[in-house]
C-alpha cells in the first residue's frame, strides 16, 4: 500500500484532518513558513534583477530534518496549506526547501476541515499556482523595501526602534488625518422644535417634528430664528394634510467576510481584530466534538467573499425550513453587487454543518469561541432567510404654512431577525398611529425645543478603521489586524474605550512620512498597488515589472530625506527645573511614549520625571498653569499642573482669551476658539 504524506502550516491542523484520512495518510506541520528573506539585510537583489535571497527561518532546521525524513518515507506528497496567497507561497517555499520531486508532489485546497472536504480536495490535487505564489512574494518584497528602506531614516531623525510600512503608514495617516478633522471641526449650533398634539378620540399624545415652511426643508439655527417661528405659530390651527401607510422590508445580512466579522465582532463581542483572527483560526482548525471527533467548525477565515457553496445553501434551507417554516426561507440567494474584484475562491465565513447550532456546542467550546462561532452561526442562517417587514405610517401637519412630521412602525413578519439582529435592526419602533385619519382634529398641547451642536466626525475605532481600509482598497483580509496590532504595538496610536488616538510619536512619524515619502503613505497609490497585485494573481502582470517601477523611486525618496529631512533627535534641552538627587538642571528627553525629564548625569544619576510643558495658559480653577499631560495610554490632554489637587482637564488647547458671553475658557478648534462649555457654544476667531 502507498505511503502518502501530507502537509500543513499548525499541529492542530493537522490533528483533525488526520482523523478524516486513513492509516496509509501521514500528516505532519510545518508550523508557518519555513523560510523567509534574512532580517540582517534587505534580502533583495536590487543589482540582479530585484532576485530574492531566501534563506531558512531560524529555529526550523530540526523540524526540516523531520520533514526530510518523512518525505523519503512517503510515495506522494501533498501540499495542504492554506487557500490564500500566503498558503500557496508556503507550499512553494516547502517544495523549495524540502527538493520536492515535481512528480510525486500535488497541492490541494480546501476550504473547510470536514472529511468530505478534506478526501474531496484529494481528488482535485493540482499543482502549485505560480501566479498566486508571485503574488504574494510581490507583496512581502514590496513591504521588506518599504520597511528596510525608511526605518534606518526615522531611526536618524527621530529614535531607534521606529518602523514604516506599506499598509501600516497608510493606516496611520488615515487615524492622523480623522484626527486633525476632529481638532479642526467647529461645532455648529442649531434647535429642535417639536409639537404635541392631542387628537381628538385617541388617549395618547402625537409628537412631530418641525421639517420647515412650505416645501422647504428649514434647519433652525439660532435661538432667535426659534423665536420668530414660534411667534408665527402663535395661534395656528393645525390639520392633518397627508397620511400614507405601506409596507418596507429589512432585507437579511449578508453572511461574513473577514471585514465583516471583525467589525460585528468588535461592535458586539468587543474583541479586538487579532483575538477575532485568533479564534476564528481555532475555530477553522479544529475542535473535539462530542460524537463527531475533532473537526473544524467554520470555513476559511481569510476571505473577501460573500459566495456560499449550493451544498451549504441547501443544507441552510432545510434546516431553517425544519426548524423555523417553509415561510422564513429565502426565495433567492442574498447576492451582493460589487465592481471591487474579490477573491472569489473562497466561500464567505460560514460553520461548516449549520446542524451543530451553537446550543449543541456551548459546553464544548471556550466562552470566547463559543461567542464568536454563535455569532458567525447566526449571520449564516439569517443570511438564508426572508426580509423582516414592517408596516410603516408616515403624517404630515401644517399649520400656518409650517409643516411637522410624525412616522412610525411596527414589525409584521420577522424573517431572518428571528435568528440574528444587530445594533440598527429594529423589532418595535413605536405605536402605530392607527386611529388618525386626514380628518381627525388635533389640539395642541404644548411646544418641546432644545438646543444642540453639530458633532466632530467620530475617532476611529478598530471596527471602523477595518471598514475605512477596506472601503479604500487598503490590505486585504490578511493584512487588517497584524496591521492594527503593528501600530498600536509601536505606540504610533493608542485605544481608549474602543476609539483609537494618535500619540505625539505617531504624529511625529507621520509627519516625517507625508513629506518625505508621499507616495508611499498615499492613499489611491497604495490601493493601486493592491490592485497590481490582484492582476499579477491572474497572470495578466508579470510581478517584476511591479518591482522594477516601485524600487527606483523609493531609493530616490530615500536618499533625498537622508539630506535634506530635518531631524528631530535635537541636543537635550535644559529646564528649569532642579534634579532632586544631584542639583543639576534636567533636560527634556524623548521616550517611547513621548518627553519626559532625565537628569544630565546619567548613568551616576538616574532620576528621572514627567514632562509638564505649560502653554502659557492660567488654569480657570485655581490660577496655576495649564500643562500637556498625557493618559496611561498616551493620549494627549491639558490639565492643570497641580493636579490632582485641581480636576481642571480638556482634549482642545486652551487659549487665553475668556468667553465673551459666559466669561468660561475657549479652547482652539482649526481657525477658531469655541467656548468649552457645550451649553454655550460661543464660537469667535482666532
Amino acid at each position: 500500500m502507498s505511503k502518502n504524506l501530507v502537509i500543513v502550516e499548525s499541529p492542530a491542523k493537522a490533528k483533525t484532518i488526520k482523523k478524516f484520512l486513513g492509516t496509509n495518510y501521514e500528516v505532519v506541520a510545518s508550523n508557518g513558513h519555513v523560510r523567509d528573506l534574512p532580517k540582517s539585510q534587505l534580502g533583495i537583489d536590487v543589482e540582479h534583477d530585484y532576485e530574492p535571497k531566501y534563506i531558512t527561518i531560524r529555529g526550523k532546521g530540526d523540524l526540516l530534518s523531520k520533514l526530510r525524513k518523512e518525505v523519503k518515507k512517503a510515495d506522494k506528497v501533498y501540499l495542504a496549506t492554506d487557500p490564500d496567497r500566503e498558503g500557496e507561497a508556503i507550499s512553494w517555499h516547502l517544495s523549495k526547501t524540502l527538493k520536492l520531486d515535481d512528480k510525486k508532489t500535488s497541492r490541494i485546497t480546501f476550504n473547510e476541515i470536514t472529511k468530505n472536504a478534506v478526501k474531496s480536495s484529494i481528488k482535485q490535487a493540482r499543482d502549485i499556482d505560480m501566479n498566486l505564489v508571485d503574488s504574494q512574494q510581490t507583496r512581502r518584497i514590496l513591504d521588506r523595501m518599504v520597511g528596510y528602506s525608511i526605518s534606518p531614516v526615522l531611526w536618524a531623525k527621530v529614535k531607534r526602534g521606529l518602523s514604516a510600512g506599506r499598509v501600516q503608514s497608510v493606516a496611520l495617516r488615515i487615524i492622523c488625518d480623522r484626527e486633525e478633522e476632529i481638532n479642526a471641526f467647529v461645532p455648529e449650533e442649531y434647535w429642535n422644535l417639536e409639537a404635541v398634539f392631542h387628537v381628538k378620540g385617541d388617549k395618547t399624545p402625537l409628537v412631530a417634528k418641525f421639517n420647515g415652511f412650505g416645501s422647504n426643508k428649514t434647519v433652525i439655527r439660532t435661538e432667535d430664528e426659534l423665536k420668530e417661528i414660534l411667534k408665527n405659530l402663535d395661534k395656528a390651527e393645525f390639520k392633518v394634510s397627508e397620511i400614507k401607510r405601506g409596507e418596507r422590508q429589512k432585507k437579511a445580512p449578508l453572511p461574513f467576510t473577514t471585514s465583516t466579522l471583525q467589525q460585528e465582532a468588535a461592535k458586539t463581542l468587543n474583541f479586538s481584530t487579532s483575538k477575532t483572527m485568533r479564534l476564528a483560526q481555532q475555530l477553522y482548525e479544529g475542535i473535539d466534538i462530542k460524537d463527531h471527533g475533532t473537526i473544524g467548525l467554520i470555513t476559511y477565515l481569510r476571505t473577501d467573499s460573500v459566495r456560499i457553496s449550493d451544498e451549504a445553501d441547501q443544507a441552510s434551507r432545510e434546516f431553517i425550513e425544519a426548524n423555523y417554516g417553509a415561510n422564513y426561507v429565502a426565495e433567492k440567494d442574498n447576492v451582493k453587487e460589487s465592481n471591487k474584484k474579490i477573491q472569489d475562491a473562497h466561500e464567505a465565513i460560514r460553520p461548516t454543518y449549520v446542524t451543530l447550532t451553537p446550543v449543541i456546542l456551548k459546553e464544548q467550546l471556550s466562552r470566547d469561541q463559543f461567542r464568536l462561532y454563535q455569532l458567525i452561526w447566526k449571520r449564516f442562517v439569517a443570511s438564508r432567510m426572508q426580509p423582516a417587514k414592517y408596516e410603516t405610517t408616515s403624517v404630515k401637519i401644517e399649520g400656518n404654512g409650517y409643516r411637522f412630521s410624525t412616522s412610525a412602525s411596527k414589525l409584521i413578519f420577522d424573517g431572518y431577525m428571528s435568528v440574528y439582529t444587530s445594533e440598527d435592526d429594529e423589532k418595535q419602533n413605536s405605536i402605530m398611529l392607527k386611529s388618525i385619519t386626514e380628518d381627525s382634529e388635533l389640539e395642541l398641547a404644548e411646544y418641546n425645543h432644545s438646543q444642540h451642536f453639530t458633532q466632530p466626525p467620530a475617532h476611529f475605532t478598530e471596527a471602523s478603521l477595518v471598514k475605512a481600509l477596506e472601503e479604500l482598497g487598503i490590505g486585504r483580509p490578511s493584512t487588517y489586524a497584524p496591521t492594527i496590532t503593528t501600530i498600536l504595538a509601536r505606540r504610533y496610536i493608542v485605544k481608549e474605550n474602543k476609539n483609537l488616538y494618535v500619540t505625539e510619536l505617531g504624529e511625529v512619524v507621520n509627519n516625517i512620512m507625508k513629506q518625505a515619502f508621499t507616495s508611499i503613505v498615499d492613499v489611491n497609490f497604495t490601493a493601486n498597488l493592491e490592485s497590481l497585485l490582484d492582476r499579477v494573481e491572474d497572470g495578466t502582470v508579470q510581478w517584476k515589472t511591479i518591482v522594477r517601477n516601485f524600487y527606483p523611486d523609493l531609493e530616490a525618496a530615500v536618499n533625498h530625506a537622508e539630506d535634506n529631512l530635518e531631524t528631530i533627535k535635537i541636543e537635550d534641552e535644559k529646564t528649569d527645573v532642579i534634579c532632586e538627587e544631584c542639583g543639576r538642571n534636567m533636560v527634556i528627553k524623548y521616550g517611547p511614549h513621548g518627553k519626559f525629564l532625565a537628569c544630565p548625569g546619567f548613568p551616576d544619576c538616574r532620576n528621572t520625571k514627567p514632562y509638564l510643558e505649560k502653554i502659557g495658559v492660567s488654569c480657570p480653577k485655581c490660577g496655576k498653569d495649564i500643562v500637556i499631560r498625557k493618559t496611561k495610554k498616551g493620549r494627549k490632554y491639558y490639565g492643570c499642573e497641580s493636579n490632582p489637587e485641581c480636576d481642571f482637564m480638556t482634549w482642545q488647547k486652551p487659549s487665553n482669551q475668556r468667553c465673551p458671553k459666559c466669561n468660561g475658557i475657549m479652547v482652539e478648534k482649526g481657525t477658531s476658539l469655541v467656548c468649552n462649555d457645550e451649553k454655550c457654544g460661543t464660537i469667535v476667531s482666532k
